[in-house]
């Protein structure tokens, strides 16, 4: 399993992604600074939750715009599996590898709590080691976590089967409900607002963040 992670100026849940992923998958997980054009050979690339660039002009706007991301989006149309959280999420909207957007949360506060989802699909890499319809408690903090695609694109979603999570009560005001969606060739990227890798083990307050972890060492280990 060769797994990454990137740091832009901001990112603050960068080192929690890499601590989960080490702990799941047994091995070091390389840390790559925004500004680098060049990646290895990899399996996982993990975008963080944070704040980049301060969030100015618009969350994840300014970093999708880094030397690295136009690395992402060529590995990810080869297949690798780029997992993007909180801050992630809305990073891979604006780079274009996920549709719809991620706006000001509907009750216009910030929402720092646990969350109870249901996962959507198992249809993917990320997802197959939960059961259907599953449900599933994982942190969220977000202020722009209110999902939001027109009404053509919400079908499609539908159609593909490619809302990986939704939100059992939803937080921010996402449209239908959506946590979590799946892109990619392969649907081997996925977005989305909670922190599974803020719950993987009971002393932190939950574990039901692992399986998708491991989902990823079984996909790729």
């Amino acid at each position: 399993m060769r797994a990454a992670v990137i740091t832009f100026p901001g990112s603050n849940c960068d080192r929690d992604l890499a601590v989960a992923m080490e702990a799941v998958f047994g091995r070091p997980v390389q840390r790559v600074w925004h500004q680098q054009a060049e990646l290895p050979p990899l399996d996982v690339i993990g975008v963080p939750g944070g704040f980049s660039y301060g969030d100015y002009l618009r969350c994840g706007a300014m970093a999708a715009r880094s030397p690295v991301m136009r690395e992402v989006i060529r590995r990810a149309a080869e297949g690798v599996a780029v997992i993007g959280i909180c801050n992630g999420f809305q990073i891979l909207t604006e780079a274009g590898l996920l549709p719809g957007a991620l706006v000001r949360n509907a009750g216009l506060k910030f929402v720092c709590r646990p969350v109870e989802l249901e996962v959507a699909t198992t249809a993917s890499v990320f997802t197959k080691g939960y059961g259907l319809h599953e449900r599933i408690v994982l942190p969220v903090a977000h202020h722009d976590g209110n999902y939001v695609i027109d009404t053509d694109g919400l079908k499609r979603l539908q159609d593909e089967d490619r809302v990986a999570f939704r939100y059992r009560d939803n937080p921010n005001g996402s449209t239908d409900d959506i946590a979590g969606v799946l892109g990619g060739p392969k649907r081997n990227v996925l977005g989305l607002m909670p922190h599974p890798e803020r719950a993987i083990e009971p002393l932190l307050g939950g574990s039901d963040g692992r399986a998708l972890f491991q989902s990823l060492l079984e996909a790729f280990g």
